[in-house]
């Protein structure tokens, strides 16, 4: 902290040159030193308006007024000392900094860069106008001049240490400015680091973490005692750039932790104006960025294993509908991890051809939007089971507008019986149609597509002497015979939130000439308000997955036991803004509003403080302004009376960051492992409005596999193992006309410590042109056998003599690989024979 009042036996380091440089009581002139130290940094020179004069200040001159007036600074620790630029004792502490100069109020008057107001005494300000001594030449590094300092001492009773030159105008509260940069993984940002202030000043500093893309960076707040008057904020960056208010020191208590939303956060700290400063320890560390839960398409689902870099999102439709878009999205490394693209949309398509069909479900095709948008649709589709198989088609949602046509026919061809055709009027047959051979042709047309109007029609193909399959939506069923024939029973139930309509719960396949069940499978709807008393359930909105009706007024009563509590899970919430959904803590309308929503909403919880909890829905009865919504689903438990979640455990090779002492509702633990191993499951927990984790406690994992080493050019490869674990092998092969250079295998390893390493770097295909030998040309008197422009790396070339030649060297060189190739040995030579006659006598 800077204080205007310092204690001088605090000030170890000024005391140090003091007492090197003086003896006694004996005063120092005033001389510029002739080394200036390196952290000085440009104050400029000044010109006095009044006198047209100059004045400089050397570097020196700072030290040398202080031992000047060393006698007064021991004897009166409350005397203000003279100050050359802050930034001369600024802690580094390894860390980037920089610093800028004092302002003063007018720009224009560079010489009070880096010098604080003061108001000149009369002493100082005769001292002031008097010029440089002779005995003091001024400093010729015009980069390193600063106002000159002198000392005026007429009595002892009046001595005075000034810095003279600066105008009585000047204000006297200016601005000091530092920026602090960090990069390490984990450290502090300490307001005991700021530097000491001068007389007159405040301060204003941004410390700044910046850490490795697709990492975060993590503040919890260690101490802060601020005033009012300072400010204390920190700030964050989203995607695009723009500045995030994450927290202020007002809102700031001890424990509490900030996470940014990109790999940059800053913490900006302004003191007092008085200059007074407060107290503040801020402790940070990384953790890993993910991406966002991709948004679940209507009419279909997403599943998720990891929402880190590299994570995969995959997406499928509901029966019926067909993806538009990327079925896959993985999540890639940037500031803020994005996924690959836009989530994909499932949309029911205007007509087709299903060849084979066994089970499925045809609907009319959804609405477009936009300038391109058409009314008038004709859809057409084709639907042909296999061979010697009927189809059964069960209509399970006709709902159709004034000129709207559904008609059915069993075939394909012009003369084909009709199975229903809504344009003639008569009863609708919910239970469904058969087709009398193979093939059913459904055609649609509208000349307003809305979500209001269409049908649903599922269909199933069966062989002839059996039932066909029963199908019920929103449930279940169980059957007696597998395969449907004479006989089965088939027994139904719904899935929570829906209760059992239009229809038996049993059904049975009867007729053994031709076999059909005795009754429609039953519907199973959403139920619109009803008492729940079980420990959890779900609520859904009335008709759901269809749209709800218009004037819809349904409520749910929650009871769970008395000790306990309400946990209210809403998963999806998407209604009309002239709908509305309220959650009413206990089971009077009178009592406490929980909430009251209107429109759409991301996924939240709410918790009641009773053991009872009441829902409402009310949806307009015109619905023509706003239309309507695809309504919600609310899961609900009962939970403890509680304050806090239980501690959880620490886990092997790794170790645990808890962000509040108590761990109360948002407190978060964080698990890290060793190096070595791989974190299985959530990297954190947090604690819920149930008091219970968001999931189990992850473990570390011994890392036994290998990072893929990747492809080389020109070659194919071979693995043991796709996923690469411990003992893998991968074969490299070069193309054709390339050769390997390197061992051809490479196998993955484990160690310990460590991660599983591959046993040798990666071999490269080179073309055989740049490694190969070429021919050495022939001896005299000799030949090649099977002679070539030029040899591979391994091949051999052999030479033979013609007869009466006796070969000298090698029958045979062989091509080593290098950089060039070379041979094995020098060409052999064909020496003539030399033939001896005996000669007797």
């Amino acid at each position: 902290m800077l204080r205007k009042h310092i204690e001088v036996c605090g000030f170890h380091r000024l005391m140090w040159l003091i007492s090197r440089s003086c003896n006694g009581d004996k005063e120092v002139p005033t001389v510029p030193l002739s080394i200036q130290s390196p952290v000085l940094t440009t104050a400029g020179t000044r010109e006095d308006g009044s006198k047209g004069k100059t004045s400089s200040l050397a570097a020196g001159g700072f030290l040398h007024s202080v031992l000047a007036q060393r006698g007064r600074l021991v004897s009166k620790k409350g005397e203000v000392i003279p100050s050359a630029l802050p930034q001369n004792l600024l802690p580094l502490l390894g860390r980037g900094l920089s610093v800028n100069s004092f302002h003063g109020s007018n720009p224009q008057e560079h010489q009070s860069e880096g010098l604080p107001s003061r108001a000149k005494s009369p002493a100082s300000a005769a001292a002031s106008g008097q010029g440089s001594s002779p005995s003091q030449p001024p400093s010729t590094d015009t980069h390193s001049q600063l106002p000159h300092t002198r000392t005026h001492t007429p009595e002892p009773e009046a001595e005075i240490t000034t810095i003279p030159d600066v105008d009585t105008e000047t204000p006297l509260s200016a601005a000091s400015s530092c920026m602090v940069n960090f990069s390490d993984p984990e450290g502090y940002i300490d307001s005991s680091d700021n530097p000491p202030l001068p007389d007159g000043l405040f301060l204003h500093c941004t410390y700044t973490v910046t850490v490795y893309t697709g990492y975060g960076v993590e503040l919890q707040v260690k101490n802060v005692n601020l005033t009012d008057s300072e400010q204390l904020s920190i700030r964050g960056m989203d995607d695009q750039g723009a500045t995030l208010v994450l927290a202020n020191h007002t809102l700031l208590v001890e424990g509490q932790v900030i996470r940014s939303p990109t790999n940059s956060l800053s913490v900006y700290y302004r003191s007092a104006p008085e200059g007074s400063m407060g107290l503040f320890q801020l402790h940070y560390q990384i953790f890993r960025l993910s991406c966002s839960l991709p948004k679940r398409p209507h009419f279909g689902e997403v599943s998720v294993l990891d929402l880190l870099p590299g994570g995969v999102a995959s997406f499928h439709c509901h029966m019926g509908y067909h993806l538009q878009g990327e079925p896959q999205l993985t999540c890639i490394n940037a500031s803020l991890p994005v996924w690959s693209g836009k989530e994909p949309t499932c949309r029911a398509l205007c007509g087709g051809t299903v060849k084979n069909a066994t089970v499925g479900r045809g609907l009319s095709p959804s609405p477009h939007h936009g300038p391109n948008a058409t009314l008038d649709r004709s859809c057409s589709w084709s639907l042909e089971a296999p061979k010697d198989q009927r189809l059964h088609l069960h209509l399970e949602r006709l709902a159709l507008g004034p000129t709207d046509r559904l008609v059915l026919w069993s075939g394909l061809g012009a003369g084909s019986v009709v199975l229903f055709d809504s344009g003639r009027g008569g009863q609708i047959p919910f239970e469904g149609v058969i087709s009398e051979g193979p093939a059913v042709r459904v055609q649609f047309i509208t000349d307003q597509p809305n979500h209001e109007t269409g049908f649903n029609i599922r269909y199933e193909a069966f062989e002839r002497g059996h039932c066909y399959e029963p199908y019920l939506q929103n449930g279940n069923f169980t059957t007696s015979d597998p395969l449907y024939g004479v006989g089965t029973v088939v027994q139904f139930t719904c899935d929570p939130g829906h209760s059992l309509e239009q229809g038996p719960p049993v059904i049975e396949c009867i007729s053994a000439r031709d076999p059909y069940w005795n009754d429609t499978e039953p519907l199973c709807k959403a139920q619109c308000g009803g008492d729940l008393t079980g420990p959890g359930g779900v609520i859904l909105s009335p008709n759901w997955p269809e749209w709800y009706g218009e004037g819809e007024d349904c409520s749910w009563r929650i009871h769970v036991g008395e000790d306990k509590r309400v946990l209210l899970d809403v998963q999806l919430l998407n209604i009309s803004d002239s709908d509305m959904l309220t959650f009413t803590d206990g089971d009077e309308v009178t009592t406490r509003i929980l909430g009251r929503y209107v429109g759409g909403s991301s996924p939240f919880k709410l918790s009641s403080s009773t053991p009872d909890l009441t829902v409402t829905f009310h949806s307009d009865p015109a619905g023509l302004v706003f239309g309507k919504g695809e309504g919600f689903i609310i899961n609900y438990i009962e939970v403890s009376r509680n304050d806090s979640c239980p501690d959880l455990p620490e886990i092997q090779n790794g170790w645990k960051t808890t962000s509040h002492v108590a761990l109360v509702r948002g407190a978060r633990i964080t698990y890290q492992c060793d190096p070595g191993y791989d974190l299985v499951g959530r990297e954190t927990l947090t604690c819920q409005l149930d008091l219970s984790w968001s999931s189990q406690p992850p473990f570390c994992e011994k890392i036994m596999y290998c990072s893929d080493p990747g492809h080389v050019e020109h070659s194919t490869r071979t693995l043991s193992d796709p996923k690469l674990l411990v003992g893998t092998t991968i074969q490299y092969s070069c193309s054709p006309g390339f050769i390997m250079q390197g061992g051809a295998t490479i196998t993955c390893y484990g160690r310990e410590p460590g991660t599983p390493v591959w046993t040798s770097r990666l071999p490269h295909c080179v073309s055989e042109d740049s490694v190969s030998c070429e021919n050495p040309g022939l001896p005299d008197n000799g030949y090649q056998i099977l002679s070539k422009r030029l040899y591979l790396p391994g091949e051999s070339l052999t030479f033979v003599c013609y007869q009466g030649y006796e070969l000298i060297g090698e029958v045979a060189i062989k091509c080593i690989i290098g950089n060039p190739s070379f041979w094995s040995g020098p060409l052999p030579l064909c020496q003539g024979e030399i033939s001896f006659s005996v000669w007797s006598f």
